[in-house]
């Protein structure tokens, strides 16, 4: 495990809030309280000057250079791939694959490593809580392969049926493609046991971790799974950043996904070579600022602590919890025992369009429609959810103005 994510820390919010420039504008006359973070999370001014000074003091392209900018923006690239790696606890930096986002590294897995292995009659199993972009590829994949998907069906709750999975499982299945926290209700799996479960049937995963990275300490390692993936925008980086981990043998195993420059090692028109691991599946300029950004972004929240920022939050989501519980009308969707910063819910008699209009207009930003996630709200039969996703910035005084927004939203519609 990363020490850095092991120091105790004080968690000072009015330091951290003090970091954000974007939390002193004001949303049509009024202090702008943001929870949408489960979309995006705001960048804190030391990425901002990270990427402001590599603009400024040494733009330039990376690993083809001999000059001196070219040489400082390599280094600063390869160094945040090395923050990158002990961030999450991989064991070398040749098994992180630096992406545009997880989207990007989802579908990479589906082209490389799913199109040279999957055939006719395989099983990959999916679970009813996935985003979007971890359900299109695979089934993309399998209208090239032929293979199947299986869906993990999810409770009341919004939990997965652990037992449905497992029968789920067996000798056809190939990959299991899960995520970590669920965008739509905030579940938590247990991931490290639908590891087990899968590999007992010699059944690679791979982990959607879009919404873990900023809420609780990922160790690759002590998951064990095959593959983890995760974006830099919602990790407080740069948008157009994402991350692929892969253990190694089967990152080497895997075909190119695409061509082009950085990724060849000798080019002729007869055949070409490629280069070795990571750089093998990073064809083509990529978002150089971007990633020496989420380095920056990986230092920050270091600086705090993962797990201080895990134990801030959910004592938020709590009281986030509990004050909407007081909100007549208010259902919430998702009431899994382990959830993780997301607040889910439906008012009687209001659109959550119209609930979003009327929040944005108290100052509030939260999130309105399917998340990205149809089968969710075909799975409670609504067309859409108002979520509130909290991040370490956000305060009890700004669920208290979230919460009287809504009161006003009902009123309105009485």
């Amino acid at each position: 495990m990363n020490a850095v994510n092991k120091q105790k820390t004080v968690f000072d919010i009015n330091k951290i809030r003090a970091d954000f420039p974007v939390l002193t504008r004001k949303v049509h006359g009024l202090p702008l309280v943001y929870l949408d973070n489960a979309a995006t999370s705001h960048k804190p001014i030391q990425v901002i000057e990270t990427l402001d000074r590599y603009y400024r003091e040494y733009n330039s392209n990376i690993h083809r250079g001999v000059h001196t900018l070219s040489e400082e923006a390599t280094a600063a690239y390869e160094n945040a791939r090395q923050k990158i790696r002990r961030f999450i606890n991989a064991s070398t930096d040749k098994e992180i694959i630096l992406t545009s986002g997880t989207t990007e590294s989802i579908n990479l897995v589906a082209q490389s490593f799913g199109r040279s292995t999957l055939k006719a009659g395989d099983e990959i199993i999916l679970s009813q809580l996935e985003h979007h972009s971890n359900i299109v590829p695979w089934q993309i994949l399998c209208e090239q392969t032929g293979a199947v998907i299986k869906v993990v069906p999810i409770n009341d709750a919004g939990e997965l049926e652990l037992e449905q999975y497992e029968r789920l499982l067996g000798p056809r299945t190939r990959l299991v493609a899960i995520n970590h926290i669920s965008n739509a209700l905030g579940t938590i799996n247990p991931v490290r046991k639908i590891i087990e479960l899968a590999h007992s049937y010699q059944a690679k995963v791979l982990i959607d971790g879009a919404q873990a990275v900023a809420h609780c300490v990922v160790d690759v390692q002590a998951l064990d799974c095959d593959f983890y993936c995760f974006s830099g925008h919602k990790l407080f980086g740069p948008t157009g950043t994402g991350v692929l981990y892969g253990k190694r043998a089967l990152l080497e195993a895997m075909p190119p996904w695409k061509g082009g420059g950085d990724m060849i090692r000798t080019v002729t028109f007869e055949k070409t070579t490629y280069n070795e691991l990571p750089y093998k599946f990073e064809a083509g300029t990529p978002h150089i600022a971007g990633v020496i950004g989420l380095g920056a972004a990986i230092d920050y929240v270091n600086t705090i602590g993962i797990q201080a920022i895990s134990d801030y939050e959910t004592g938020l989501l709590e009281y986030a919890t509990a004050a909407a519980s007081t909100v007549k009308g208010m259902k919430i969707i998702g009431t899994a025992r382990h959830k993780a910063s997301i607040l889910s819910f439906v008012m009687d008699g209001i659109h959550p369009h119209d609930l979003g209009t009327i929040l944005d207009h108290h100052g509030v930003a939260i999130r309105t429609g399917h998340h990205c996630a149809m089968p969710v709200m075909d799975r409670y039969a609504i067309p859409a959810t108002a979520r509130a996703s909290l991040a370490m910035y956000n305060t009890r005084e700004e669920v208290d103005k979230f919460i009287m927004a809504v009161n006003a939203a009902s009123q309105v519609f009485k």
